[in-house]
């Protein structure tokens, strides 16, 4: 535990509005321009996603560690004792909604699992590990939500191999996770690209890689193969619009997520890792390149200056709203390539 992710200090973006988003309470979810939209209010799925960006960051980080405190305190406040998560919580700290298994659950176990193997070994990693293992003692019957949490199993279970909880939710996640279906043309096991799509390659590779299935790890390499090829026009990244793809749909398509670039990054510093194989950094490198203007209007979707990211790229440029989503893809595709610099040296 404690070995932080993050090997280049130096190319990290700054973290400035990420913490003009924050409170002590956790971090709000949308923004106008650049001001939090309070009324709004804070959910686990953006809180998670801040989990992973500030665990992974150098522990001699002070902002991001406070960040990563509050972060966590917030995702194990939305906790049941049965697993399930509360998403939806109001400025004053009230829960708005009924505790459940959807996607946030997903991503609030894979956070909690990060957390504990990236924080320092101390009270933060215990309590982070403590709710990665209430948390899989639930399932859900939704597919990424199922993906999410595999790959938070898949890093337990790589600095555990006797996590026993980790490896009966992979195995669960093995038998219900989608395959690659037979058209090779349109091999995605869903009649649409939607959202956050590369997870489900992802969980694939890592659930493979954990469990030494080689059919499993083969099947999320080629899914993921193609769903890069798939969003590649002339060597630069175009992404599934908010409203998905479909075989033979006009492109390119707007309004582009910065959420799908991250998805895509992840699922290529996996398949860098549990593979070994350096073409993925080529995919960080377009993940990247994406946010800094190589994308199809050649305009940034990020603020340098500020560390911002911006939620989406449209026909005429960018959305200038700045929400806690858009601005975590950027720190996330930016903290992921930074990891590579000794790899592919």
């Amino acid at each position: 535990m404690g070995a932080t992710l993050v090997r280049d200090a130096e190319r990290l973006p700054r973290l400035d509005h990420l913490l003009r988003l924050a409170t002590p309470t956790g971090l709000y979810e949308h923004a106008l321009g650049d001001e939090p939209r309070v009324e709004h209010g804070m959910c686990v799925d953006d809180v998670a996603r801040a989990l992973v960006v500030t665990a992974r960051f150098p522990s001699s980080d002070a902002s991001a560690a406070d960040l990563a405190a509050t972060c966590l305190r917030f995702v194990r406040a939305a906790q049941r004792p049965d697993g399930r998560l509360h998403n939806r919580r109001d400025p004053d700290g009230a829960w708005l909604d009924e505790p459940s298994t959807d996607d946030h659950w997903g991503r609030g176990l894979w956070a909690l699992a990060v957390a504990a193997v990236e924080l320092p070994a101390g009270p933060m990693a215990r309590g982070a590990r403590r709710g990665a293992t209430l948390a899989m003692s639930a399932r859900s019957p939704h597919t990424r939500a199922t993906a999410y949490a595999a790959l938070g199993a898949a890093e337990l279970l790589r600095v555990d191999p006797r996590d026993g909880a980790a490896r009966r939710l992979l195995g669960d996640a093995r038998a219900t996770l989608p395959r690659a279906a037979a058209d090779a043309r349109w091999p995605w096991p869903e009649p649409r690209l939607t959202y956050a799509n590369a997870v489900l390659p992802e969980a694939l590779i890592a659930t493979g890689g954990a469990l030494d299935d080689a059919a499993l790890l083969a099947d999320g390499v080629r899914l993921l193969d193609w769903l890069v090829a798939e969003q590649t026009v002339d060597g630069r990244l175009s992404v599934v619009p908010v409203g998905g793809r479909g075989p033979g749909d006009d492109r390119p398509g707007f309004d582009q997520q910065p959420v799908e670039v991250t998805a895509l990054a992840e699922a290529a510093a996996t398949a860098l890792r549990v593979t070994g194989d350096l073409r993925w950094v080529t995919v960080l490198d377009r993940c990247v390149a994406w946010f800094e203007g190589a994308n199809d209007v050649g305009v940034p979707v990020r603020d340098a200056a500020t560390g911002a990211g911006f939620d989406g790229l449209e026909r005429d440029g960018v959305n200038q709203n700045r929400g806690a989503e858009s601005t975590l893809a950027w720190l996330a595709c930016a903290q992921l390539l930074a990891a590579t610099s000794g790899d592919a040296a």
